[in-house]
C-alpha cells in the first residue's frame, strides 16, 4: 500500500516506520515538534506554480518519486579514502560527516574546541543537552509549506554549532554533506542549527556533495542566531549530481553589531531552492549575501533572498550571478523590506546574469519595500551574452576563442569568488568553475 502513495501521504505513513527506528529517542523533547509538524504536513500543501514565491519552480519531479527518509534506509559503507576526494583540502579546519543527512563519527575529525563550544550532530546533542537545543531549535523558522513541515516533521540529524559568548572558533569548520545510495531514493533531511554568542566568531563550509546510482532528494532547514558582536560565515558549497533535488532554508536573526556573511555557490542539481532570510533585528548590522549559480543541460536553479530591516543604522549587501548554458534555467527573487523604524538603512542589491546559450532563461525579480524616509536603497537585475567587444581584444592578443571565453565567465564570476575569505577554497571553488567550463562546451551562437 505504501508504495502506491505519492507526495504528503507517503511521508505520513512512512512516519510509523521513522518513530519505530527511534526506539527511546522519540521520548525525546523533539517529539512534541515532530508531532506538530507532521499536523502541519497534512495540513498544508507542496508549493505550485499557482503560488507566487514559486511561480517559476516546479517541483511535481520531486513529488513524482517516493523517496525513503535516511534512517529508513540501508545504510551505504563509506570509506575515509572515498570521503577523502570530496573534501576541500589544504586548510586547516575541523571536520564534520553526514551521509544521507545523518552524522559519522567515524569520519568525523573535530579537534579541541574552547570550553563550551559545540560542533557536533543534532542526534547526540539531543541526547547529551537537550536543554540547550530547545532554547534555540525551531524558534524561527515558519512552517510556510509542506517541505518545511516534512523536514522538522522528520528532524533527527544536522549540524549543530554552539559558541559561547567571547569565544572565537579559529579553525573552520568543514561540513561534507555526502548523499549516497545504491538501492534506494533516499531522503535526506539535515535540520541544522548555529549558535554565535555575544562577541564570538565562527567561519563554516557547508560542502553538499552527491555520489551513487540512484537520485536523492536534500530537504535542509539551516536557523542561525548571531547574538551581539557576532560574526557568522556561513559560505555554502553545492556541487551534487545532475538528477538530485536540493531545497534549502534560510533562517537568519541577527542582534545588534551582529555580521553574517552567507556565500552561496552552486553547481550540481536538477532542480535547486535556496530561500534565504535574515532578519536584522537591533542596530549597527550589517548582511552580506553572496551567491554564484552555474548551471547547464536541463538543470534549475532558483534563489529567494528576504533581508527584513527591522531596527535603524543597518547595512545589507546583496551580490548574485548567474550562468546559464544549454536549456537551463535560472530564478533569482531578492526581496528587501525596510520598516518604518529602520532610519539611516543602507541597503544594496545586484543580480547579474550571463546567458551562454539562446536555450537558457532566467526569471528575476529584485523587491524593494521601503516604508522609512531616512534611507539610501539600490537594485538592479542585468541579463546579458559574453562582451564581444572584449572577447575580440583578448583574441587579437592570440588567445584562442574557447579559452578568451572561459577567461571573461571567469572575470564575471569574481566579484563573488573573491569574497571567500579561506585563500585555499577559494582556489578551489575558482577551479571548480574552470572544470565546469571546460566539461561542457561553450557554444558559439
Amino acid at each position: 500500500m505504501g508504495e502506491k502513495m505519492t507526495g504528503k501521504e507517503f511521508y505520513i505513513d512512512n512516519f510509523k516506520i521513522f518513530q519505530e527506528k527511534l526506539n527511546g529517542e522519540s521520548k525525546s523533547f523533539l517529539n512534541e515538534i515532530r508531532k506538530d509538524a507532521l499536523k502541519s504536513l497534512s495540513e498544508l500543501e507542496f508549493p505550485t506554480n499557482k503560488v507566487e514565491d514559486w511561480k517559476y519552480t516546479n517541483v511535481t519531479p520531486i513529488l513524482k518519486q517516493n523517496f525513503v527518509p535516511a534512517v529508513n534506509a540501508s545504510v551505504p559503507k563509506i570509506t575515509e579514502k572515498e570521503i577523502q576526494s570530496y573534501l576541500f583540502q589544504d586548510f586547516d579546519c575541523h571536520l564534520l560527516v553526514f551521509i544521507n543527512g545523518l552524522y559519522s563519527e567515524e569520519l568525523s575529525i573535530v579537534g579541541q574546541l574552547p570550553k563550551g563550544a559545540v560542533a557536533g550532530s543534532l542526534r547526540n546533542l539531543t541526547k547529551e543537552n537537550p536543554e540547550l537545543l530547545s532554547k534555540y531549535l525551531n524558534k524561527i523558522s515558519i512552517t510556510d509549506n509542506a517541505f518545511n513541515a516534512l523536514n522538522t516533521a522528520y528532524a533527527l540529524d544536522g549540524l549543530v554549532v554552539v559558541v559561547p559568548d567571547g569565544i572565537i572558533i579559529e579553525k573552520p569548520i568543514q561540513v561534507l554533506y555526502l548523499n549516497t545510495n545504491d538501492k534506494e531514493n533516499v531522503l535526506s533531511l539535515p535540520r541544522n542549527l548555529v549558535v554565535a554568542g555575544k562577541n564570538s566568531q565562527v567561519s563554516i563550509v557547508a560542502n553538499y556533495r552527491g555520489a551513487g546510482e540512484k537520485i536523492y532528494f536534500s530537504n535542509i532547514i539551516t536557523e542561525v542566531f548571531a547574538d551581539e558582536n557576532s560574526i557568522v560565515d556561513l559560505c555554502k558549497i553545492q556541487n551534487e549530481t545532475d538528477d538530485s533535488f536540493h531545497i534549502e532554508k534560510v533562517q537568519a536573526i541577527q542582534k545588534k553589531n551582529s555580521v553574517f556573511n552567507h556565500y552561496n555557490i552552486t553547481f550540481g542539481g536538477s532542480i535547486t531552492r535556496n530561500d534565504i532570510n535574515s532578519r536584522l533585528d537591533g542596530e549597527n548590522i550589517e548582511t552580506h549575501y553572496y551567491g554564484l549559480y552555474m548551471v547547464n543541460g536541463k538543470q534549475h536553479v532558483d534563489n529567494h533572498t528576504f533581508v527584513d530591516h527591522a531596527k535603524p543604522n543597518c547595512m545589507s549587501n546583496e551580490v548574485y550571478k548567474g550562468i546559464l548554458d544549454d536549456s537551463s534555467r535560472g530564478v533569482f527573487n531578492g526581496k528587501i523590506i525596510v520598516r518604518r523604524d529602520a532610519q539611516k538603512t543602507n541597503a544594496y542589491q545586484q543580480n547579474e546574469t550571463i546567458l551562454l546559450s539562446n536555450k537558457a532563461t532566467i526569471d528575476t525579480k529584485p523587491q524593494l519595500e521601503i516604508f522609512a524616509d531616512d534611507v539610501k536603497c539600490s537594485h538592479g537585475a542585468t541579463v546579458g551574452h559574453l562582451d564581444e567587444t572584449s572577447e575580440f581584444y583578448i583574441r587579437s592578443r592570440g588567445v584562442p576563442q574557447e579559452l578568451a571565453k572561459s577567461m571573461l565567465i571567469r572575470a564575471f564570476a569574481n566579484d563573488v569568488i573573491e569574497t571567500v575569505k579561506i585563500d585555499p577554497l577559494k582556489e578551489q571553488i575558482n577551479h571548480m568553475i574552470f572544470e565546469h567550463l571546460h566539461r561542457v562546451e561553450i557554444k558559439t551562437e
